[in-house]
């Protein structure tokens, strides 16, 4: 799991890296350069069935511009559940490809308007407290998941936005910085 871990790490360093070097085109809202942190409501890939209610999930990525009107934005997330002698951390690690279609609604500057997806993988640490003695199979899920999403941000001055992203994985509230 480590090493899974390390090189996932590792593959968004340099897919960054690589996609940064692409930044310097003049694209015609500017796209990208956003960091985006948000707390949300969700679940990956059928983590959350078992709980039987909602969890916390904090998340954040940050955009990089990689054409006009799409971004694609390497992100964490991260959510810990505990129940009984039952303790669970979930890191889903990914990247998010999202198009904007603010010129095709005619919008104003104040807002964005998008549709993204979401692919990539959860690392999860699961662990049973000392002195539990009864079955210890709790549950088994893929941990590659695929998240499809639809969102809007208003931009409260020219460096910082409020954004509702809306999914089938985490719906999130958050800010945005430029």
């Amino acid at each position: 799991m480590k090493i899974k871990f390390l090189s996932v790490l590792i593959c968004l360093f340099i897919f960054g890296n690589n996609i940064s070097a692409q930044q310097h085109a003049d694209y015609s809202k500017g796209y990208g350069h956003t960091l985006n942190l948000g707390l949300g409501i969700g679940g990956y890939s059928g983590y959350y069935g078992y709980v039987g209610h909602s969890l916390p999930v904090f998340g954040l990525n940050y955009e990089f511009g990689v054409a006009n009107n799409f971004t694609l934005a390497p992100f964490a997330t991260f959510y810990s559940y505990h129940e009984n002698y039952y303790r669970e951390t979930v890191i889903p690690l990914g990247v998010k490809g999202t198009y904007y279609f603010d010129e095709a609604l005619g919008a104003s500057s104040d807002w964005d308007f998008y549709i993204a997806g979401s692919l990539g993988f959860s690392v999860v640490n699961s662990r049973w407290d000392n002195g539990y003695t009864r079955d210890s199979n709790y549950h088994t899920v893929d941990p590659l998941f695929l998240d499809l999403h639809i969102g809007a941000e208003y931009h409260l001055s020219h460096k910082v936005g409020l954004f509702l992203d809306l999914s089938t994985g985490v719906s999130t509230l958050g800010l945005a910085f430029h």
